[in-house]
This record gives C-alpha cells, sequence and structure tokens, in this order.
C-alpha cells in the first residue's frame, strides 16, 4: 500500500457513472422483473460494495464512507448510474465510487440476463474527484 500517514485528513469526494444497455422493452421492465425491482436492489447493491471495497481491490485503502449515494436512471434502451461517495480521510473516494456503479451495473445485468442476453455494461468512468 501507499504510504499515505504524512497526508492530511481532508474532505474528499468522488463521481463515477456508467451504463447499462439493454433492449427498450428490458429496460421498461426492470421494476417488475421475475427477481424483483432491479433498480432498488442495484441501488442497495452499489452502496453495499463502496463500502466493502478496500476487501475488493488488492492495496486499496480502506476508508471511512461519510456517504455513499447511488441513482439509477432507466433512459431509453439503458440505465444510467451516477455514485457519489465522500469521505473525510488522508486518500480519494474514486475507487469506491468506480466499485458502487461497476456493483450496482452488474446486478442490474444479474437481474435482467434471463429476458435480455444482449445486454452490455458500458462506460464505467471517473466523473469527478475533488478534496478540500
Amino acid at each position: 500500500m501507499v504510504d499515505v500517514s504524512g497526508k492530511p485528513h481532508e474532505h474528499r469526494r468522488a463521481v463515477a457513472a456508467g451504463r447499462v444497455s439493454m433492449k427498450p422493452e428490458t429496460a421498461a421492465s426492470l421494476r417488475s422483473l421475475p427477481k424483483g425491482d432491479a433498480l432498488v436492489t442495484a441501488q442497495l447493491a452499489g452502496i453495499m460494495a463502496a463500502k466493502r471495497t478496500a476487501e475488493l481491490i488488492p492495496l486499496c485503502h480502506p476508508l471511512p464512507l461519510t456517504s455513499i449515494d447511488v441513482e439509477l436512471e432507466v433512459a431509453g434502451d439503458g440505465v444510467e448510474i451516477v455514485a457519489t461517495a465522500g469521505t473525510t480521510a488522508q486518500t480519494g473516494v474514486e475507487m469506491e465510487a468506480l466499485t458502487a456503479v461497476s456493483v450496482a451495473a452488474l446486478t442490474v445485468y444479474d437481474m435482467a440476463k434471463a429476458v435480455d442476453g444482449e445486454m452490455a455494461v458500458e462506460s464505467i468512468r471517473l466523473l469527478e474527484k475533488t478534496k478540500g
């Protein structure tokens, strides 16, 4: 792990996004799939994943998250996912935001795969990170 002991504790925030593309009829049915409401389940999965990022990614610092928000929005032929993570620590929270988006996207995929074999997880990326 990188030694961050000399860095000051600062408020840090990161925003990440991603998308799951699918057939429009699949997108319209995400709240009523055989496994349940994919959007609510994916939101919870993303939050839970952000809290466990250091367990999933080797050498990632465990951080005390002060906030994590995962938003999913159906957009025609897919789902747009945005996660915002915050902490007061010596290192940033971009991995937590990216992990939240990734796991939320995989959860949507898992819940809808029985009805749409053409889905794709796309464009997971960091949109913003700030400190101070």
